[in-house]
């Protein structure tokens, strides 16, 4: 789980390197380190810490080549050390690795055996002293493909030999690695973002292809050495997209583009007028979904949030059943899946490993896939049957917050759509369900003028020792997403409740230190909530209500309120996600934590 960048051609690479992993900063990392040909063969650069230290170490050298790769390491084999950081040297072999090597250990043995000496705790550095053994015979791709035989687990490599300067070899299995094509220069990365200032034009990796990269070309191959034909694809996002833009942190830019994302996500895929979604925009025949008779949904962390919105809507709309996995649990309950039955997988980066481990079990069982992804090209999307892309821009900050509001309008127009052709939503309703969807970006812009009130609340609250998040019906999901978010951004302990399970263990923790978010839309469940915020008010929490109720009495009953627009059942989720986003980021900010770069934490999450 981090970040990897090469680069061959014209430019300096170094300078093209160093900036490339700064804009794989978002992924997560500990260390950072670079390899580049000099007069003197290889040399590498190594600095445990932020990427400026890396920088700062740098400077004075003032470094040029034409062949780079640069490395961003988040630990898992061996503590964030110098030593441990990437890229790692087996004599005249250098490589960067993204992933988990399952079977180092016996491999390992094997190559001391033969006397190679190990000066990490990686598991990386039995495979670059493993290449280099081949190396010794073949030239470097082939190398490679002779020490991938011998590995177990998950992998992208950039590897680089000192007898071939011109050369740059990448090879990936369940680990994103994607190859930008220039005019006499070539990039290799784990994410588009790190060469989007000089390429859009993009080869994604499938698991098990080999690319060779040489001042003059790309050559594509399989493991076993046949050519393989890959479709060159453009990405649309701007390279201005993934700057702050005059923010102060990328989280806090995201949650301000979901009125953009929000309308880009809708672009071209409804006509509001006939009431009517475009099912090509899905992916899906009619057929398909009028056969349907169970759904499956899978993802993780934020978008396991998404999934459990998604349950309501279809089971509300569509009365199809659905059932919700986090994906890491999925294939280990032995799940009964048969043939002709859905499994939607929602993923912000199409990279997750947990995620397509679950999606691929589906498929071998018999399911169709349908995938909710943010990134053209991904390996969720590549594999899916069918792929709704959201569309809503690269998502820099870790924290997943406008993926997350486009994931859920994805799933609202699944729903819609699915429920337009079982006959169970008329022309009428699907006419006001998709107009509500048309004034959605213009009341997110609402929900976002909430800021200042938010940060009166932060200013009040950071310094709490914990929070407890209630909702109920569609905003327990919310509440699951506030805690987490404020979990993640802040590091204070939180957690997110059904409000009316709360009796039955956590209203123990209630006394006048603890902050209670509650989520009170005006909707068939109000009188419950308020019930509950008695429960809570009875015991001195303080209580801080989110809600569409101008009038009603939860303002008055609630130490503070923050209001937001109203609209239907299952949008409201969206408007009360963002004053839960920006609390987050404003108590995280006032903390003094890394908001854009939690601690522990990786955007794409690409090992088990």
């Amino acid at each position: 789980m981090c970040g990897i960048i090469g680069y061959i051609g014209k430019r300096n690479a170094v300078s093209v390197v160093l900036e490339g992993l700064r804009r794989l900063e978002y992924r997560g990392y500990d260390s950072a380190g670079i390899a580049f040909f000099s007069n003197k063969g290889i040399e590498v650069r190594r600095r445990r810490g932020k990427i400026k230290d890396l920088t700062s170490m740098l400077e004075p050298e003032n470094l040029t080549s034409h062949t780079t790769i640069g490395h961003t390491r988040w630990a898992t084999h061996g503590k964030p050390s110098e030593e441990n950081a990437h890229p790692h040297r087996s004599n005249g072999i250098v490589l960067v690795h993204n992933g988990i090597i399952e079977n180092y250990l016996p491999l390992k043995k094997k190559m001391i055996e033969k006397g190679y000496q190990f000066t990490s705790e990686t598991d990386t550095e039995v495979v670059c002293h493993l290449i280099e053994n081949y190396a010794r015979e073949y030239p470097l791709e082939d190398a490679v493909r002779e020490a991938l035989k011998e590995i177990k687990g998950a992998y992208a490599l950039a590897v680089i030999k000192e007898d071939e300067p011109d050369k740059i070899v990448g090879v990936r299995k369940d680990c994103p690695l994607v190859v930008g094509l220039g005019e006499g220069e070539f990039f290799i990365a784990s994410d588009v973002p790190a060469f989007l200032n000089y390429s859009r034009d993009i080869l994604f990796l499938d698991d098990g292809e080999v690319a060779v990269l040489t001042s003059k070309d790309v050559k594509i191959t399989g493991l076993d050495g046949v050519p393989v034909k890959k479709r060159v694809q453009s990405v649309s996002w701007s390279p201005s997209m993934a700057e702050k833009g005059g923010y102060k942190h990328f989280m806090l830019k995201e949650i301000y583009e979901q009125p953009r994302a929000i309308a880009d996500t809708l672009r071209g895929r409804f006509n509001a007028e006939s009431g009517s979604v475009n099912l090509e925009e899905f992916g899906f025949k009619e057929e398909d979904l009028n056969s349907l008779e169970k759904i499956f949904i899978v993802a993780c962390g934020t978008s396991y949030h998404a999934a459990l919105i998604g349950k309501y809507m279809i089971e509300g709309l569509v009365r199809i059943p659905v059932e919700v996995d986090i994906a890491s649990e999925f294939r280990y309950r032995k799940p009964i899946i048969k043939s002709g039955d859905l499994m939607i997988v929602i993923t912000q980066s199409g990279e997750t490993a947990d995620t397509l481990a679950a999606q691929r079990e589906a498929k071998k069982l018999g399911a169709k896939v349908f995938t909710i992804c943010n990134v053209v090209g991904s390996t969720s999307s590549r594999e899916a049957d069918a792929v709704f892309y959201t569309h809503s821009g690269p998502e820099i900050g870790v924290a997943s917050t406008k993926a997350f509001t486009t994931q859920i309008v994805g799933l609202y127009l699944f729903a819609i759509s699915a429920g337009n052709i079982k006959g169970l939503i008329s022309e009428d309703m699907s006419k006001e369900f998709l107009r509500e969807l048309l004034v959605l970006p213009g009341k997110v812009e609402k929900a976002l003028a909430t800021d200042e009130s938010i940060k009166m609340v932060a200013k009040q609250f950071f310094k709490a020792r914990g929070f407890l998040y209630l909702g109920r019906g569609t905003n327990y999901p919310i509440a699951l997403e506030g805690a987490l978010k404020l979990k993640e951004i802040s590091y204070i302990h939180a957690e997110g409740y059904p409000a009316g399970e709360m009796k039955h263990g956590p209203i123990a923790l209630i006394d006048e230190e603890l902050p209670v978010i509650v989520l009170v839309p005006k909707d068939n469940l109000y009188d419950k909530i308020i019930s509950n915020i008695q429960e809570v008010k009875t015991r001195g929490g303080k209580i801080i209500s989110i809600t569409n109720d101008v009038d009603g009495e939860v303002c008055d009953i609630s130490d503070k309120c923050i209001l937001v627009p109203e609209t239907n059942l299952y949008l409201t989720t969206v408007l009360m996600a963002v004053p839960v986003q920006l609390l987050a980021y404003h108590i995280g900010v006032l903390r003094g934590c890394d908001v854009d770069q939690p601690r522990n934490l990786a955007k794409s999450v690409t090992v088990e």
